[in-house]
Protein backbone atom coordinates (compact mmCIF):
# COMPACT_ATOMS: atom_id res chain seq x y z
CA UNK A 1 0.00 0.00 0.00
CA UNK A 2 1.48 3.36 -1.01
CA UNK A 3 1.97 6.30 1.35
CA UNK A 4 -0.95 8.37 0.05
CA UNK A 5 -3.37 5.44 0.30
CA UNK A 6 -2.26 4.83 3.89
CA UNK A 7 -2.81 8.50 4.70
CA UNK A 8 -6.34 8.33 3.30
CA UNK A 9 -7.19 4.96 4.85
CA UNK A 10 -5.92 5.17 8.46
CA UNK A 11 -5.60 7.65 11.29
CA UNK A 12 -3.52 7.70 14.45
CA UNK A 13 -5.75 8.01 17.51
CA UNK A 14 -3.01 8.49 20.13
CA UNK A 15 0.69 9.18 20.49
CA UNK A 16 2.09 7.59 23.63
CA UNK A 17 5.75 8.59 23.19
CA UNK A 18 6.63 12.29 22.93
CA UNK A 19 9.32 14.47 24.49
CA UNK A 20 9.32 18.06 25.70
CA UNK A 21 11.67 20.68 27.10
CA UNK A 22 11.76 18.62 30.29
CA UNK A 23 14.19 16.30 28.45
CA UNK A 24 17.35 18.37 28.77
CA UNK A 25 20.94 18.39 29.96
CA UNK A 26 22.05 21.62 31.57
CA UNK A 27 20.90 24.43 29.29
CA UNK A 28 20.61 22.14 26.25
CA UNK A 29 17.07 21.16 25.31
CA UNK A 30 16.77 17.63 23.95
CA UNK A 31 13.03 18.08 23.52
CA UNK A 32 12.20 21.34 21.78
CA UNK A 33 8.53 21.90 22.61
CA UNK A 34 6.40 22.51 25.67
CA UNK A 35 3.58 20.29 26.92
CA UNK A 36 1.12 22.85 25.55
CA UNK A 37 2.76 22.82 22.11
CA UNK A 38 2.67 19.01 21.94
CA UNK A 39 -0.99 19.10 22.97
CA UNK A 40 -1.74 21.67 20.28
CA UNK A 41 -0.12 19.44 17.67
CA UNK A 42 -2.11 16.41 18.85
CA UNK A 43 -5.35 18.40 18.73
CA UNK A 44 -4.55 19.71 15.25
CA UNK A 45 -4.06 16.15 14.02
CA UNK A 46 -7.33 14.99 15.54
CA UNK A 47 -5.83 12.63 18.10
CA UNK A 48 -7.74 11.71 21.24
CA UNK A 49 -4.82 10.87 23.52
CA UNK A 50 -1.26 12.05 24.06
CA UNK A 51 1.49 11.06 26.47
CA UNK A 52 4.37 13.20 27.67
CA UNK A 53 7.19 10.71 28.15
CA UNK A 54 10.47 12.44 28.80
CA UNK A 55 13.65 10.47 29.37
CA UNK A 56 14.41 8.57 32.56
CA UNK A 57 16.52 10.34 35.21
CA UNK A 58 19.87 8.67 34.40
CA UNK A 59 19.79 9.54 30.71
CA UNK A 60 22.05 12.30 29.40
CA UNK A 61 18.82 14.24 28.84
CA UNK A 62 17.07 12.82 31.86
CA UNK A 63 13.97 14.16 33.56
CA UNK A 64 14.35 15.84 36.94
CA UNK A 65 11.81 13.98 39.07
CA UNK A 66 11.43 17.06 41.28
CA UNK A 67 9.69 18.73 38.34
CA UNK A 68 6.87 16.18 38.17
CA UNK A 69 4.38 18.53 39.91
CA UNK A 70 5.24 21.25 37.39
CA UNK A 71 4.66 18.87 34.49
CA UNK A 72 1.35 17.77 36.01
CA UNK A 73 0.33 21.42 36.21
CA UNK A 74 1.33 21.93 32.57
CA UNK A 75 -0.81 18.93 31.60
CA UNK A 76 -3.86 20.27 33.46
CA UNK A 77 -3.50 23.64 31.70
CA UNK A 78 -3.02 21.97 28.30
CA UNK A 79 -6.15 19.84 28.71
CA UNK A 80 -8.17 22.92 29.59
CA UNK A 81 -6.93 24.52 26.39
CA UNK A 82 -7.46 21.38 24.30
CA UNK A 83 -10.26 19.41 26.02
CA UNK A 84 -10.58 16.90 23.16
CA UNK A 85 -7.12 15.48 24.00
CA UNK A 86 -6.58 13.30 27.08
CA UNK A 87 -2.99 13.81 28.20
CA UNK A 88 -1.03 11.29 30.27
CA UNK A 89 2.19 11.74 32.17
CA UNK A 90 4.54 8.90 31.36
CA UNK A 91 8.28 8.42 31.19
CA UNK A 92 10.66 6.67 28.82
CA UNK A 93 12.77 4.86 31.40
CA UNK A 94 16.22 3.56 30.59
CA UNK A 95 16.91 -0.16 30.82
CA UNK A 96 19.94 -0.37 33.11
CA UNK A 97 21.56 -2.66 35.67
CA UNK A 98 19.52 -1.81 38.77
CA UNK A 99 17.45 -4.03 41.09
CA UNK A 100 14.34 -3.65 38.90
CA UNK A 101 16.25 -3.19 35.63
CA UNK A 102 15.20 0.43 35.10
CA UNK A 103 16.38 3.89 36.11
CA UNK A 104 12.90 4.51 37.53
CA UNK A 105 12.51 2.76 40.86
CA UNK A 106 9.48 0.72 41.82
CA UNK A 107 8.56 3.44 44.31
CA UNK A 108 8.69 6.13 41.62
CA UNK A 109 6.27 4.27 39.33
CA UNK A 110 3.43 5.93 41.23
CA UNK A 111 4.57 9.32 39.91
CA UNK A 112 3.48 8.38 36.40
CA UNK A 113 0.34 7.22 34.62
CA UNK A 114 2.46 4.57 32.89
CA UNK A 115 6.06 3.71 32.14
CA UNK A 116 7.65 3.01 28.76
CA UNK A 117 11.20 1.66 28.63
CA UNK A 118 14.00 1.21 26.14
CA UNK A 119 17.75 1.20 25.64
CA UNK A 120 19.57 4.54 25.49
CA UNK A 121 23.18 5.61 25.64
CA UNK A 122 23.34 6.40 29.33
CA UNK A 123 26.78 7.15 30.82
CA UNK A 124 27.95 3.71 31.91
CA UNK A 125 30.52 1.21 30.64
CA UNK A 126 27.98 -1.26 29.25
CA UNK A 127 26.24 1.32 27.07
CA UNK A 128 29.54 2.80 25.88
CA UNK A 129 30.40 -0.71 24.66
CA UNK A 130 27.01 -0.89 22.93
CA UNK A 131 27.58 2.51 21.32
CA UNK A 132 30.96 1.44 19.94
CA UNK A 133 29.73 -1.96 18.72
CA UNK A 134 26.60 -0.52 17.12
CA UNK A 135 28.49 2.11 15.14
CA UNK A 136 31.87 0.68 14.30
CA UNK A 137 33.18 -2.65 13.00
CA UNK A 138 33.84 -5.11 15.80
CA UNK A 139 34.30 -8.88 16.21
CA UNK A 140 31.16 -11.01 16.07
CA UNK A 141 32.10 -12.47 19.45
CA UNK A 142 31.77 -9.00 20.99
CA UNK A 143 28.40 -8.45 19.33
CA UNK A 144 27.13 -11.80 20.56
CA UNK A 145 28.27 -11.11 24.12
CA UNK A 146 26.51 -7.74 24.09
CA UNK A 147 23.43 -9.24 22.43
CA UNK A 148 23.07 -11.74 25.27
CA UNK A 149 23.63 -9.11 27.97
CA UNK A 150 21.20 -6.67 26.35
CA UNK A 151 18.55 -9.34 25.86
CA UNK A 152 18.87 -10.56 29.45
CA UNK A 153 18.50 -7.01 30.78
CA UNK A 154 15.42 -6.29 28.66
CA UNK A 155 13.72 -9.52 29.70
CA UNK A 156 14.51 -8.89 33.37
CA UNK A 157 13.09 -5.36 33.13
CA UNK A 158 9.94 -6.61 31.39
CA UNK A 159 9.34 -9.33 33.97
CA UNK A 160 10.13 -7.11 36.98
CA UNK A 161 7.95 -4.13 36.06
CA UNK A 162 4.62 -3.17 34.55
CA UNK A 163 6.04 -1.64 31.37
CA UNK A 164 3.46 -0.42 28.90
CA UNK A 165 5.62 0.00 25.78
CA UNK A 166 9.03 -1.39 24.87
CA UNK A 167 10.45 1.53 22.91
CA UNK A 168 12.40 1.08 19.68
CA UNK A 169 13.61 -2.50 20.39
CA UNK A 170 16.80 -3.27 18.49
CA UNK A 171 17.89 0.34 18.26
CA UNK A 172 21.14 1.37 19.97
CA UNK A 173 21.85 -2.17 21.14
CA UNK A 174 21.92 -5.65 19.59
CA UNK A 175 19.23 -7.99 20.91
CA UNK A 176 17.86 -11.48 20.38
CA UNK A 177 14.59 -10.41 18.75
CA UNK A 178 12.90 -13.79 19.22
CA UNK A 179 13.65 -13.86 22.95
CA UNK A 180 12.50 -10.27 23.45
CA UNK A 181 9.33 -10.89 21.44
CA UNK A 182 8.55 -13.93 23.59
CA UNK A 183 9.00 -11.85 26.75
CA UNK A 184 6.68 -9.14 25.38
CA UNK A 185 4.12 -11.87 24.63
CA UNK A 186 4.38 -13.24 28.16
CA UNK A 187 4.13 -9.83 29.85
CA UNK A 188 1.60 -8.19 27.53
CA UNK A 189 4.01 -5.38 26.68
CA UNK A 190 3.27 -3.32 23.57
CA UNK A 191 5.97 -3.39 20.88
CA UNK A 192 6.74 0.02 19.47
CA UNK A 193 7.01 0.83 15.77
CA UNK A 194 9.07 3.98 16.07
CA UNK A 195 8.77 6.82 13.57
CA UNK A 196 12.12 8.36 14.53
CA UNK A 197 14.52 5.41 14.64
CA UNK A 198 15.51 2.72 12.14
CA UNK A 199 14.70 -0.13 14.49
CA UNK A 200 12.74 -2.25 14.70
CA UNK A 201 13.07 -2.61 10.93
CA UNK A 202 10.89 -4.70 8.64
CA UNK A 203 12.70 -7.99 9.27
CA UNK A 204 12.68 -7.46 13.04
CA UNK A 205 8.97 -6.62 12.96
CA UNK A 206 8.31 -9.84 11.06
CA UNK A 207 9.83 -11.69 14.02
CA UNK A 208 7.69 -9.80 16.52
CA UNK A 209 4.63 -10.43 14.35
CA UNK A 210 5.16 -14.17 14.80
CA UNK A 211 4.34 -13.84 18.50
CA UNK A 212 1.08 -12.97 20.23
CA UNK A 213 1.90 -9.31 20.79
CA UNK A 214 0.20 -6.00 20.11
CA UNK A 215 1.92 -3.05 18.50
CA UNK A 216 1.83 0.72 18.93
CA UNK A 217 3.02 3.39 16.51
CA UNK A 218 4.87 6.22 18.24
CA UNK A 219 6.26 9.45 16.85
CA UNK A 220 9.02 9.69 19.49
CA UNK A 221 8.63 13.38 18.73
CA UNK A 222 11.31 15.73 20.01
CA UNK A 223 9.63 18.68 18.30
CA UNK A 224 5.91 19.54 18.35
CA UNK A 225 5.64 19.36 14.56
CA UNK A 226 6.66 15.70 14.71
CA UNK A 227 3.87 14.70 17.14
CA UNK A 228 1.52 12.21 15.51
CA UNK A 229 3.82 10.94 12.75
CA UNK A 230 2.51 7.56 11.63
CA UNK A 231 2.30 7.12 7.85
CA UNK A 232 5.72 5.63 7.17
CA UNK A 233 5.50 3.50 10.32
CA UNK A 234 2.15 2.18 9.12
CA UNK A 235 3.69 1.33 5.76
CA UNK A 236 6.49 -0.51 7.55
CA UNK A 237 4.00 -2.45 9.65
CA UNK A 238 2.00 -3.54 6.61
CA UNK A 239 5.20 -4.57 4.83
CA UNK A 240 6.03 -6.77 7.82
CA UNK A 241 2.61 -8.43 7.63
CA UNK A 242 1.19 -6.69 10.70
CA UNK A 243 -2.54 -6.15 10.27
CA UNK A 244 -4.11 -2.89 11.49
CA UNK A 245 -6.14 -4.66 14.19
CA UNK A 246 -2.87 -5.52 15.99
CA UNK A 247 -1.90 -1.84 16.29
CA UNK A 248 -3.66 -0.35 19.31
CA UNK A 249 -3.67 3.30 18.19
CA UNK A 250 -4.68 2.94 14.54
CA UNK A 251 -8.21 3.10 13.17
CA UNK A 252 -9.81 3.20 9.74
CA UNK A 253 -10.94 6.57 8.41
Amino acid sequence: MDIETIRKSFRLTADYHTHTVYSKVGPYLHGKGTVLQNAAAASLRGMRELAITDHGPTDFYGLDLKKIPQIRDDIVKAMKRFPSVKIYLGVEADIVDTPNGLDVSEEDFELFDFVNAGYHYVPNCHMIQNWLAFRFPCPESVKEKLRKQNTDRIIRALRSNNIRILTHPGDKAYIDTHAVAKACEETGTLVEINARHRHPDCEELKVFAGYDVKFVISSDAHKPEKVGRYVRSMALALSAGITPDRIVNIENK
